[in-house]
């Protein structure tokens, strides 16, 4: 009976929203049983050790130029961020580019931003379609979709219960740290290879525009880089698209809000 009234208790107290409410309208309550530092603390260990392969095959910020341009475009977009987080401008935020051909982007939790040359290269990016996938994938960081993803997998894989009785260091049911980790485990490897859900995209689309509006960058940028997508996927899929689906759908999505918040965008630019 205790054990199912603090699984309860941790259900109710796991159900938050990660940002503050703003122009982009987004407030949907998350599930987030995973501690923050421990779903960063993962992200980091994974993003050094792809560091560490990029520099090895002497991918890791070769074009200084390119580096300098996207460093210079992050750090506007991120000086934004303290409008949906108060904690996200003392992030130990960290921006890398990869020599690759691969056309993609992220943002781990807790501000590790990876950009691969070919993003930008092979759609010929403006500044501020830059802006616009930058503003995207802080937005993932900045709603905590990773640390979501892992939380859901980890209910999944030990269940709510499971969770309340390692947490009360009861082991009567067979539930030890080795099958926690191992949910945890598995929710680091959704982080990295399954697609987020078509709410946390919605949710990464619309915060990431008014990041980059805020910024000073050109909202609809993020229409025509999406048909550049568009475009490069009629002969191969790019990366950025398998986890971040377009379609003409979203586009007016897309279309709709910048227009929606292209005041934001001419203040910044006064």
């Amino acid at each position: 009976m205790m054990k199912s009234i603090i699984a309860i208790i941790i259900l109710l107290s796991g159900c938050a929203t990660t940002t503050k409410n703003s122009d982009s309208n987004v407030s949907r309550l998350q599930l987030l049983l995973l501690p923050t530092f421990m779903a960063q603390s993962m992200s980091e260990k994974a993003y050094k050790e792809s560091l560490k392969i990029a520099r090895d095959n002497k991918k890791l910020n070769v074009d200084e130029k390119l580096l300098s341009r996207i460093k210079s475009i992050s750090y506007k977009v991120i000086e934004q961020t303290s409008v949906f987080r108060d904690d996200s401008i003392n992030w130990n935020w960290e921006i890398n580019l990869e020599e690759s051909d691969e056309v993609n982007a992220y943002c781990m939790p807790g501000g590790k931003i990876m950009v691969f040359s070919g993003l930008v290269e092979k759609m010929n990016a403006t500044d501020d379609e830059i802006a616009a996938i930058l503003g995207h994938e802080i937005a993932h960081a900045l709603r905590e979709h990773g640390r979501e993803r892992m939380s859901t997998a980890l209910v999944q894989q030990i269940g709510i219960l499971g969770f309340a009785m390692y947490l009360s260091d009861t082991d009567s049911s067979g539930i030890s740290k080795q099958g926690i980790m191992q949910g945890v485990a598995l929710g680091t490897t959704l982080f990295f290879a399954l697609p987020n859900s078509r709410e946390q995209e919605r949710e990464a689309d619309r915060i990431g525009l008014e990041l980059s509006a805020r910024a000073g960058y050109n909202p609809m940028a993020a229409v025509s880089l999406w048909r550049k997508m568009s475009e490069l996927s009629d002969t191969k899929i790019p990366e950025f698209l398998s986890t971040h689906p377009s379609n003409e759908s979203r586009i007016e999505d897309l279309q709709k809000q910048a227009k929606e918040i292209k005041y934001l965008y001419l203040d910044a630019r006064k």
